[in-house]
C-alpha cells in the first residue's frame, strides 16, 4: 500500500519513540527518509502529502529497522558531521561525537605558526582532518593500529584533499621511531573494560579496542602520557580526551611524567573531559 511522506515519517516516529526520546525519533525519522529520497529537511516539509514510490519505501523500511535494531545512524548512513567535516564512517571506526571538538578547539588555539602535529589513534581521521583543515599550514601525522580505520581515514582525507596530512599504521608510537612533534593529540580508549555500557546503545556495534582501555579505562591513556616525552619537541603540548571522572587521574599521571601547566577542559556537557600539559626540556 503506498504511503505519503508524512505518513512514512508518523509511523517512523511512532516505532523509534520506543528507542529514543520523542524529540530525537522525529529527527531521526526525518534523516533517514532524507538520506534514503536523496532530498533535504526543507523538501520533505514542501511534499508531505506526496506518495512515495515502492521501492524508496522499501529501502526507508531496511533502514528503520536497522536502526530499531540499535545500529548507530552514523553506521547506517556512512558517515557523520565532524567539526564542519562530512566524514565517512564504518564499523572499523569510532563514531566522532561532539564531546571531541573540545579537543580540536584547544588544539587550534595553540596552533600560532606551522606546526608538527600528531593525532594518536585517529580512527576516521576526523581530529587530524580539522586541524589540517583549520591549519593548512602545520603538517599533521595520524596513526591508527586498524587497518580498517586508516582506509577510512585515507578515504576522507581524499576526499577533503588535504595534503598536509600523513597517515601510517602504527600502534600509538611504535612506528615514530625518533620523530618528534609541537603537538600531540589523542582521543584514545578510556572505558573501563567492564562497563556496563560498553553493552548498551551504539557502543555496541562500535570497535571495542577503540573504546575500552583495561581495568581502570587508562591503560592506553598512561602508555601514551609516559612515551609522550620521546616524541615532544621542547615546549610541545599533549591533548588527551578523557572519561567524565577521568580528570584528576590523567592531572596526576601527567605530574608524575614531568608535565607542566597542566589543564583540564570541560565539554559541551560541562563534563571534564580534555586535559592538556606542556613539556618543558630542562
Amino acid at each position: 500500500m503506498s504511503q505519503t511522506v508524512q505518513q512514512l515519517l508518523q509511523t517512523a516516529r511512532q516505532q523509534l519513540a520506543q528507542l529514543v526520546p520523542a524529540s530525537e525519533a522525529s529527527i531521526e525519522a526525518q534523516i533517514l527518509l532524507m538520506h534514503t529520497l536523496d532530498v533535504n529537511r526543507a523538501w520533505l516539509l514542501a511534499h508531505a502529502t506526496d506518495v512515495v514510490p515502492e521501492k524508496s519505501t522499501q529501502d526507508f523500511t531496511h533502514l528503520l529497522q536497522r536502526r530499531l535494531q540499535g545500529e548507530p545512524i552514523a553506521y547506517i548512513l556512512g558517515y557523520r558531521e565532524f567539526f564542519g567535516l562530512k566524514l565517512a564512517v564504518t564499523s572499523d571506526t569510532l563514531i566522532p561525537r561532539p564531546d571531541t571538538e573540545t579537543l580540536v578547539e584547544a588544539a587550534l588555539q595553540k596552533i600560532m605558526q606551522p606546526l608538527q602535529i600528531l593525532d594518536l589513534g585517529t580512527g576516521t581521521g576526523a581530529i587530524a582532518l580539522a586541524l589540517a583543515w583549520h591549519a593548512p599550514q602545520s603538517q599533521v601525522t595520524a596513526v591508527d593500529a586498524s587497518e580498517g580505520a586508516l582506509r577510512v581515514a585515507e578515504k576522507n582525507r581524499h576526499c577533503l584533499q588535504l595534503d598536509n596530512v600523513t597517515l601510517l599504521h602504527s600502534h600509538w608510537f611504535s612506528a615514530l621511531a625518533n620523530q618528534a612533534f609541537d603537538l600531540i593529540v589523542s582521543n584514545p580508549p578510556y572505558i573501563e573494560a567492564a562497563d556496563q555500557h560498553l553493552s548498551q546503545g551504539d557502543l555496541r556495534f562500535e570497535p571495542l579496542s577503540a573504546l575500552a582501555a583495561g581495568e581502570d579505562g587508562l591503560a592506553d591513556i598512561r602508555q601514551i602520557i609516559t612515551q609522550a616525552p620521546g616524541h615532544l619537541n621542547d615546549g610541545g603540548w599533549l591533548m588527551l580526551e578523557h572519561g567524565y571522572n577521568q580528570a584528576e587521574a590523567v592531572q596526576n599521571l601527567y605530574q608524575i611524567a614531568g608535565f607542566e601547566h597542566i589543564q583540564t577542559l570541560r565539554d559541551l556537557g560541562d563534563n571534564p573531559r580534555v586535559t592538556l600539559a606542556q613539556w618543558l626540556v630542562i
